[in-house]
């Protein structure tokens, strides 16, 4: 008898460690601990660098963030056409390279406290054998225009192939789905403060 609870429990913490080991990533993120967050009620979502082979990935993904920021409730969302406008007139012509002299007179032509940059790094599906799910990877950045700082930023995947498609070959969500959730989450976490 006691040899079979000795079974039943090794049997137990493996398959404890296969589901905990197989949970998805956690998001890497900062936030400031000396910003009140409650004093920027007026962003602006600049375009994201789409570091993908998918040509629309940078515009659904900003699209979401903008939908997420709104259903905050938080927070109020410059509208993207002003935002472009800007971007133009001070002719600023890389966004992945803002520096704080840049984002400052964003902010200004604007009228936001905080602008949101970042990219898409990973929009599409990946392979394991004849296997392939959606996986989606951002890194999102807010920076105060006052000072020019990164006050958050966070870099979130999600989907892949988890633990159940992988071993039983079940069906995983769509890339609708995964998009939606991981901008969601990433956006959870500027306002959990």
């Amino acid at each position: 008898m006691k040899l079979y609870k000795k079974y039943i429990l090794t049997f137990m913490i493996l398959v404890t460690g296969m589901l905990s080991g197989c949970g998805g990533n956690s998001p890497i993120y900062h936030i400031s601990p000396d910003v009140d967050f409650s004093f920027f009620k007026n962003v602006a979502v600049l375009p994201l660098d789409n570091l993908t082979n998918d040509k629309a990935a940078g515009e659904i993904v900003k699209q979401l963030v903008i939908s997420e920021l709104l259903a905050s409730g938080l927070v109020d969302v410059v509208i993207p056409g002003e935002v472009m406008s800007s971007i133009s007139e001070l002719g600023i012509q890389n966004i992945s390279s803002l520096n704080k002299s840049q984002i400052k007179a964003l902010g200004n032509a604007l009228n936001v406290e905080a602008v949101i940059i970042g990219s898409v790094d990973q929009y599409g599906d990946v392979k394991l054998g004849n296997l392939s799910a959606p996986e989606v990877t951002i890194t999102l950045m807010m920076a105060d225009v006052e000072s020019g700082n990164i006050i958050w930023s966070i870099t979130l995947t999600r989907g892949g192939l988890d633990f159940m498609a992988r071993h039983f070959g079940a069906s995983s969500e769509t890339m609708s789905e995964i998009v939606q959730g991981v901008v969601r989450e990433a956006i959870q976490t500027l306002f959990e403060y």
